[in-house]
């Protein structure tokens, strides 16, 4: 639903864009086209790369224009004009990295072959002139029309990673407990899909920073951005846990079934408590956290005593514990940032 929403304000923004350029060139007698093209690729997701990328295209369009005022003027209207005037403008584009303005240097080039026949000179002004009323006109439309905020989409973003990560937590420990390592491509396709939604929160959080600049958010809402930036920094964290755990070969544990039954109620309340922040106990949580450090100094103490050899230098029971209690302790961290929210939003 955020999705639609988000798009639906773009395409609101650029309707409104694209009329108000075409009004200003019909007063100004000239023609919108190009001035058109120009808004409808300004419309970025944040005024700041509006204004950023609109200094490259504003450069690159005049290139583009000069090349086909040169070229039309020594081959007129013919195949090899468009050819030329929009291989030349790419390669001139690409040699000073104007990319972002590659796109609509190389279609005002190719238009402009169709509608000059003459004053070669003032046609390339007044593309320079429809250029930038273009790039204006959109960026005040995204300055002021709909500002973005993806704050809630971000949050929400944050809150379904978090139960994903849940799942997939519980998922893995259960596989080890039971000893199913097949289960682990699986588990990698969950990562995999975990983790293109955090390069995707990401993005988004970068976004936002961005806006700030223009649009600087209330004190409630900017304590909500922090904290939700600070809990995605630990499901990523998280993440590369679980990966380190995929990664360490335990087909046989020596861990007792009491010593089983202590790590499985740990992973089912620790799982609970990532799909569901209700479940959060801080108390239970660190007394989980002690009953796993005491089995883990209990198996480094056996390792010790028996004088045991591995290849890493612990043995696989033990990497799997300290994976664990790292995974608890980011948890508590991940939840002492809802509480840093709360004091925030009541002060």
């Amino acid at each position: 639903m955020k999705r639609l929403q988000f798009a639906g304000s773009r395409v609101i923004k650029t309707g409104v864009a694209i009329f108000l350029t075409a009004w200003i060139c019909e007063l100004l007698n000239w023609p919108p086209v190009f001035a058109v093209i120009t808004a409808i690729v300004t419309i970025e997701p944040t005024v700041s790369d509006s204004i950023k990328k609109g200094i490259i295209r504003f450069p690159a369009s005049a290139i583009g224009s000069a090349y086909a005022v040169l070229f039309i003027s020594l081959f007129g209207n013919s195949p090899i004009t468009y050819t030329f005037a929009a291989v030349f403008t790419i390669a001139t584009c690409f040699k000073f990295n104007l990319h972002a303005g590659l796109l609509v240097a190389t279609l005002t080039s190719v238009a402009m072959v169709e509608v000059i026949h003459s004053n070669y000179l003032i046609s390339f002004f007044i593309r320079l002139g429809t250029t930038t009323t273009g790039l204006l006109v959109s960026t005040v439309v995204n300055m002021v029309i709909l500002p973005p905020d993806y704050t809630n989409e971000i949050k929400k973003s944050v809150q379904a990673t978090a139960n994903d990560t849940g799942i997939l937590f519980q998922k893995i420990f259960t596989s080890i407990l039971d000893k199913q390592p097949d289960k682990n491509i699986l588990h990698n396709e969950m990562i995999f899909k975990i983790d293109r939604r955090s390069n995707r929160i990401e993005t988004l959080i970068r976004f936002q920073k961005n806006e700030a600049k223009y649009h600087p958010l209330v004190e409630t809402k900017r304590a909500m951005f922090l904290s939700t930036e600070k809990q995605l920094v630990q499901l990523r964290l998280i993440q590369y846990h679980l990966n380190n755990v995929l990664s360490t070969h335990l087909l046989n544990f020596s861990w007792s079934q009491d010593e089983c039954d202590i790590i499985k109620r740990a992973v089912k309340d620790l799982a609970d408590s990532l799909q569901n922040p209700g479940k959060y106990q801080e108390k239970e949580h660190l007394v989980q956290i002690d009953l796993l450090m005491n089995q883990f100094w209990e198996d480094n103490e056996g390792i010790t005593a028996n004088n045991e050899q591995h290849t890493t230098h612990f043995t696989p029971e033990l990497i799997i514990l300290y994976e664990l209690v790292s995974i608890f302790n980011l948890v508590t961290k991940y939840y002492n940032n809802f509480e840093d929210e709360k004091e925030a939003q009541a002060n």
